[in-house]
């Protein structure tokens, strides 16, 4: 299932190019396990959304082929480009600006696939957020989301050795694969395809945590907290009809 995951990361450079752009649980990874659920090839239009630095748009574009508008809020455009550049998809790959809270700057019906990778819990926990992100995908296309979760909810129990590192963005991001179902279970326009807890979770994780990104010291201390016992990676796909 791996395949171009662990073959790129079997070189030295491209392993520390993932360390350098990795924001969560290793992007490519999971959105190699993702993407295997769907029928990705080269002549789909894909909307990336929340592709942080770039690691999900590299997969979709250099194992698929496929032409990827890579969108994201915090990194900037001109940053992605000149990384794209870098790797060699800037071909393949258009990256833009957008906050899906705001709206999209696209047609409706534009996209094969909608595909999000450790990034749709930061602004899809509402129940506008979907519905306002369907009509940008063909009928008959997908939405495919994966993302860190929880194992079951907390609610006001955070168990003790996750409380030094809960606070309320955690408490509103963070949320059981019921839970997300049940919200996805309210939109008209899609029919559900896959709702699961991914296979990629532990690996993911533990690339994560050998990252340069300044918050993996801290996380470093809440997985050794956490055990494997609360942290999850979520995969919901749906089919726009």
């Amino acid at each position: 299932m791996y395949t171009f995951t662990n073959q790129f990361i079997s070189s030295q450079s491209n392993l520390k190019f993932l360390k350098a752009t990795m924001m969560g649980p290793n992007a490519m990874r999971v959105a190699e396990e993702l993407a295997s659920c769907l029928n990705v090839n080269e002549n789909m239009r894909i909307l990336d959304l929340g592709c942080g630095c770039g690691l999900s748009t590299l997969l979709l574009t250099q194992k698929y082929g496929a032409k990827v508008f890579a969108a994201d809020l915090w990194i900037s455009p001109t940053e992605n480009y000149e990384r794209f550049k870098s790797i060699g998809i800037d071909d393949k790959a258009v990256p833009i600006s957008a906050d899906a809270t705001k709206g999209l700057p696209f047609a409706n019906g534009y996209f094969d696939l909608l595909f999000t990778v450790d990034a749709y819990h930061y602004f899809g926990d509402t129940a506008q957020m979907l519905p306002s992100l369907i009509p940008f995908v063909k009928k008959g296309g997908y939405i495919a989301v994966a993302i860190p979760g929880l194992t079951y909810e907390f609610g006001k129990n955070v168990p003790d050795d996750m409380q030094p590192f809960w606070n309320s963005e955690m408490e509103r991001t963070l949320h059981s694969l019921d839970w997300w179902k049940d919200l996805w279970k309210r939109s008209e326009g899609i029919e559900m395809v896959v709702s699961r807890e991914m296979s990629c979770c532990s690996q993911a994780w533990k690339e994560w945590l050998t990252g340069y990104h300044p918050i993996v010291a801290e996380d470093i201390k809440m997985m050794e907290a956490e055990g494997g016992r609360y942290f999850n990676l979520i995969q919901l796909i749906a089919k726009a009809i």
